[in-house]
């Protein structure tokens, strides 16, 4: 059986209202995407406070994501190891960063299936044939 749609939404918190800065903590790689995806999601009014720590891990994920490609394009996608020729250990390091950055860009309406999603505002009056609110 399938859950119900909550009658109302409760907004988590308010839209950040000025572009945050980068936690110092991020490789370079991950604060030049903060800082390229940030004022996007400042400007669509859906960046909240709730919403940075997922903000965080799509920037560290999408730097990994960078620097495992650098490794591989330096190194070439097989390695000799002394075992023998092996794919390159940053492969699987970056195909999980990049499940990463995708599930945490859908979440944040990076993507282009999730900026097709209808939206829940509060801010908005009711139409009458949307009686929770659904734009």
């Amino acid at each position: 059986m399938r859950g119900r749609k909550p009658a109302t939404v409760v907004a988590g918190t308010a839209a950040v209202a000025a572009v945050p800065r980068a936690p110092t903590w991020l490789s370079a790689d991950a604060k030049a995407e903060w800082r390229r995806v940030a004022p996007i999601l400042v400007e669509r009014d859906i960046l909240t406070e709730a919403d940075l720590g997922t903000l965080e891990s799509y920037a560290t994920s999408t730097g990994v994501v960078r620097e495992a490609q650098r490794a591989i394009s330096r190194d070439g996608l097989i390695i000799e190891t002394s075992d023998g020729p092996k794919r390159h250990p940053a492969f699987g390091m970056m195909n999980a960063a990049m499940t990463t950055a995708r599930l945490c860009a859908a979440e944040l309406g990076l993507t282009p299936v999730s900026r097709s999603r209808p939206t829940v505002r509060t801010d908005a009056p009711a139409d009458d044939d949307s009686p929770l609110n659904v734009r």
